[in-house]
């Protein structure tokens, strides 16, 4: 278990050395850019780079994130909930909103910078540990990326009684299925983790059930 701690320690540390070096010539120009757009620099990309990231894709990524200005590190997913890649529902304001921009359009194995005005980050009130009006760094990569269950197509295909509700057998078969598709099939448990946390964060009234309503994120796609 110290051997377990002392790696991703490690991880973190490599992490922080290394996006010191690339990010360095740029720090100066994004700490003085409070209104500016999302950059975005593309670290390593592979030559077959499909499927792309988009709005309402379940995206599993490793990201850490580090002050523009101090270069200081404040968050190190390798670090955070034992280690593992972060899951979560892309452009859906599951993370900060200029990750959503900046992480559309990735594939996997690809690996980003990016930059993020204060405005499309932690605001004029900054969150603890990233204090106000902060631009932050983010060094991103992409370990799977599949269609998730927040596009309307993909509501149709889950809902296979069409009652307009999800039920939690129902979301967990259609992950098996993409899943399965993709040819990266896992065991019971891993499908009950990625479905529990999709019903904690979008079961609003919490009745075991994710409506139509709770579901259209978007606000304007029939269903």
């Amino acid at each position: 278990m110290q051997s377990g701690m002392m790696w991703k320690l490690v991880s973190c540390t490599l992490c922080l050395f290394v996006s010191s070096q690339i990010t360095l010539w740029s720090v100066s120009a994004a700490a003085d850019d409070p209104d500016g757009e999302v950059k975005i620099e593309v670290l390593f990309k592979p030559e077959q780079c499909s499927p792309k990231s988009k709005r309402g894709d379940l995206v599993n990524a490793h990201y850490d994130g580090y002050l523009a200005k101090e270069g200081t590190q404040f968050y190190c997913s390798r670090s955070d909930k034992d280690g593992h890649p972060q899951w979560f529902v892309l452009g859906v304001g599951q993370i900060i909103k200029g990750l959503d921009i900046g992480m559309t359009d990735m594939c996997v194995g690809e690996k980003r910078k990016i930059t993020v005005p204060p405005s499309l980050a932690f605001g004029e009130k900054g969150k603890d540990p990233v204090p106000p009006n902060a631009t932050v760094i983010f060094q991103v990569e992409v370990y799977s990326v599949t269609r998730g269950p927040r596009s309307m197509e993909a509501f149709g295909e889950m809902d296979r009684d069409k009652d307009k509700a999800l039920t939690k057998d129902e979301v967990k078969e259609y992950l098996k299925l993409q899943y399965e598709k993709g040819g990266k099939p896992n065991d019971d448990p891993f499908y009950e983790k990625i479905m529990a946390d999709i019903f904690h964060k979008n079961d609003k009234d919490k009745d075991g059930l994710i409506s139509a309503n709770e579901y259209n994120i978007y606000q304007h796609d029939e269903l």
